[in-house]
């Protein structure tokens, strides 16, 4: 079983003042689909914490990880800059087709700046903290992660 995680980004959840409602969709959806995954880890806004954040997962041997959260235009959304500082790889279809079909249900999936890519064996894909917008977007990162983990790991394709 391949092991899988869900990072929360988030200032009101990592205080305690506002529950986890988007890492807990990641998580099921993940199991759902065959992958070992712990309940979501939870961190403040910024990008030097999500990349600590994402190193400290990949160094437990996560080989999937989906972020919520810290995607859009507020002045502490900084998901996509953390992640970048990681990732070896982009992989900007993944976050494209994510934002084309959350446009099918709001224009407001424009404005999220979500990125994707792979760090060694590792596949990371940025989603929005929205509830809607995990439920809506995990579909996708499930459809491609076994053959980008695959290949990762020096197999023919599929």
């Amino acid at each position: 079983m391949i092991s899988a995680g869900v990072l929360t980004v988030s200032d009101r959840s990592a205080a305690g003042t506002r529950p986890d409602t988007a890492g807990p969709i990641a998580v099921a959806a993940l199991r759902e689909a065959g992958f070992d995954c712990a309940p979501p880890r939870i961190v403040a806004d910024g990008a030097d914490r999500v990349a600590a954040a994402l190193r400290a997962m990949l160094a437990d041997g996560l080989r999937l990880i989906v972020t919520t959260g810290g995607t859009g235009v507020g002045p502490r959304d900084a998901t996509p800059e953390g992640t970048a500082r990681v990732l070896q790889r982009q992989l900007p279809g993944i976050a494209d087709e994510l934002r084309r079909r959350g446009l099918a249900n709001t224009p407001m999936a424009m404005l999220s700046r979500g990125i994707a890519g792979v760090v060694e064996d590792a596949l990371v894909v940025n989603l929005p903290g929205s509830p809607k917008a995990v439920a809506e977007g995990m579909p996708v990162v499930t459809a491609v992660a076994g053959h980008v983990l695959s290949q990762l790991s020096g197999e023919d394709h599929r």
